[in-house]
């Protein structure tokens, strides 16, 4: 498609939002300009490859920047559209940060024009986009924010969050329902207007608060479902029970959909934005923060067991398997896996070798603990104890006469099959 030099649009943030948001606007026709407070990840794009690991993102951004379609930049310019894609983390109070947010819509003042459309994409707490209009209407007086001035505003301001899965970014910017929340109705239509320019999906227009409510629920609702799987499998380990058969037989209820258990939940999103809510209203979301507090309960209780069972085998070399945050990616953010290998590896040093397919180095948390990565050939044939964090397809490939003889700690339920031997979250001990 040729691009649009009509319409120009400007995003802040390259990440694992920004980054193919922007190349599918590009894709789109417009002439983007996506900007990045890394210089590393400005040259990359520019050059025509990627800095993160996502299905088919490396030939969209080939393509449209060597077209001039889309170019990066430390420096914010100019442009029709502004869409703002930057992290918005927590503290260790669990109180969300977002200064990043506040700081990109403070660049963007520098060359906002009257009939400007800025849409936060950021997963936020509820009353951002305000606080980004106070912001908009305190820099720049002598524009008309919507929702700080009287009669028709000079800029329109909408929040529009994704909703995607790592590994199919691509397919579900454009397939998946957009929910469009404007400072004012107008505002929503305008943002209305933009995303049907590469979204196949329905464009839901509400409030600004509305939508960035639905976000943050989203992912508490996916939060609490998977703390009741996780609580059960607690429970299934007290009680001596084989928490996979459990589940199984209880989901062949007409009306029962219990998810599978895990080491914990990880990623920036169902692992973080249950807090907003819990920070936003902490006396009516008791629920909300008992899950959050669940999952990560369940982190530490494998973090528990592993190092019990790795006791029990002094002079034996354990391979622990995958560090992602969930299967067949390279995003470690918020990962239970790397906080649980973290911990063995502080234990135990030297004996734990850590399989992780997706990564070329450590992730942050491991990096000068000593810990090294291994290929998985290399722990099938030299360690003893097995642990499963990630079910990445290929620990799923490996077949039984190669595991036959290992003890193996299995929070995945990846390999069903392994003889049945003392049961600590689907342990299989050595004879």
């Amino acid at each position: 498609m040729p691009v649009d030099i009509e319409h120009k649009v400007t995003v802040v943030g390259l990440g694992y939002i920004g980054l193919p948001t922007a190349a599918l606007i590009a894709r789109s026709g417009c002439k983007v300009t996506g900007i990045d407070v890394s210089a590393h990840v400005v040259e990359t794009v520019n050059s025509g490859r990627v800095h993160i690991e996502e299905v088919d993102l490396d030939g969209l951004v080939q393509g449209v920047v060597s077209r001039g379609a889309l170019v990066a930049s430390t420096e914010t310019v100019a442009a029709d559209t502004y869409v703002i894609a930057v992290p918005t983390p927590h503290d260790e109070a669990h109180r969300p940060d977002v200064t990043y947010v506040l700081d990109a819509a403070r660049k963007i003042t520098k060359v906002l024009e009257p009939g400007n459309l800025v849409i936060l994409e950021s997963t936020s707490p509820v009353g951002t986009t305000e606080k980004v209009a106070e912001l908009l209407a305190a820099e720049r007086p002598d524009l008309k924010i919507p929702g700080r001035c009287s009669g028709t505003p000079d800029i329109f301001l909408a929040y529009c969050p994704e909703r995607v899965l790592p590994g199919r970014i691509l397919v579900e910017l454009v397939d998946n329902d957009r929910c469009i929340g404007g400072i004012t109705p107008r505002c929503a239509r305008r943002a209305m207007t933009f995303y049907r320019r590469f979204v196949r999906g329905a464009c839901v227009t509400t409030t600004a608060r509305a939508a960035e409510m639905v976000k943050l629920v989203e992912n508490s609702y996916r939060d609490v479902n998977i703390a009741f799987a996780n609580e059960l499998s607690m429970i299934a380990d007290k009680m001596g029970v084989d928490v996979w058969d459990v589940i199984r037989l209880a989901n062949r209820h007409p009306r029962v959909n219990i998810l599978q258990p895990g080491p914990g939940v990880g990623g920036h999103c169902i692992a973080v934005d249950p807090w907003f809510l819990v920070h936003g209203a902490p006396d009516e979301s008791r629920l909300i923060r008992t899950a959050r507090e669940v999952n990560l309960a369940k982190t530490s209780h494998v973090i528990a067991a592993t190092s019990a069972l790795i006791a029990r085998f002094p002079d034996v070399r354990v391979g622990v398997l995958g560090l992602a945050f969930k299967p067949n990616i390279d995003d470690f953010r918020e990962s239970p896996a790397v906080e649980i290998a973290a911990a063995l590896v502080r234990e135990f040093g030297a004996r734990i070798q850590l399989v992780e397919p997706y990564a070329k180095t450590l992730p942050d948390e491991l990096s000068g603990t000593g810990a090294k990565l291994v290929e998985l050939d290399d722990a099938l044939s030299e360690c003893e104890i097995l642990i499963v964090l990630v079910d990445h397809d290929v620990f799923k490939s490996v077949p039984l006469e190669e595991r036959l003889d290992k003890t193996v700690y299995d929070t995945r339920g990846l390999w069903p099959d392994q003889p049945e031997g003392e049961n600590l979250g689907r342990v299989h001990q050595l004879a």
